[in-house]
């Protein structure tokens, strides 16, 4: 945990404000002709998402959060509880309001990253696809080839996707957890 000048700012830096910490979104340097420079930025708050506007002189200055990055995976879930572990069996419980819809693309022993702040999670960061059983949807109507055509369809936890016509209860589908929306059939269910 250094302290930064606001020649530091730049987008993507994160900087900790009362003890919370953002992430710089936007970034912008103004000169003018007599006094000091002025730095605006946009900053999101990396917990509650909310967003705030500052603008900064050269000769201010603030601290790096305490942030940590950890490679592990998902064990269970608790209640509203998700219990991840890393190489070392240290277990790290990461609450269902931190993980958003991302708790519903969750696969046991799946490799996460987990975003702790003072020791305490706030963030977990899933792989960019992953693969999900229909256990829900009505059956596709036979001969309609319309493209673009989609129907809800329900994965675990009862979270719901649109998917393609085609696609029937038992399929296993990638999933994109950026959007939480569906990308591709992976494997045809058994009949």
């Amino acid at each position: 945990m250094g302290t930064l000048t606001a020649s530091d700012l730049r987008k993507g830096l994160r900087i900790e404000i009362a003890g919370a910490p953002y992430i710089v979104t936007e970034f912008s340097f103004l000169k003018p002709g007599k006094g000091a420079s002025i730095y605006n930025c946009k900053l999101k708050h990396m917990v509650t998402g909310s967003t705030l506007t500052r603008s900064y002189r050269s000769n201010d200055s603030f601290q790096e959060p305490n942030l940590e990055e950890r490679t592990m995976r998902y064990s269970y879930a608790e209640g509203d509880q998700y219990v991840f572990m890393d190489k070392n069996f240290e277990q790290v419980n990461v609450n269902a309001e931190v993980l958003g819809n991302s708790r519903f693309f969750l696969v046991e022993d799946i490799e996460v990253q987990v975003l702790i702040h003072n020791d305490r999670p706030i963030g977990v960061e899933l792989p960019t696809f992953v693969e999900k059983e229909i256990i829900e949807t009505e059956p596709g109507a036979r001969g309609n080839t319309a493209t673009n055509v989609t129907k809800p369809a329900k994965i675990a936890a009862g979270y719901e996707i649109q998917v393609p016509l085609f696609v029937n209860q038992g399929d296993v589908v990638k999933i994109d957890t950026r959007t939480g929306g569906y990308s591709d059939r992976v494997r045809v269910a058994k009949i």
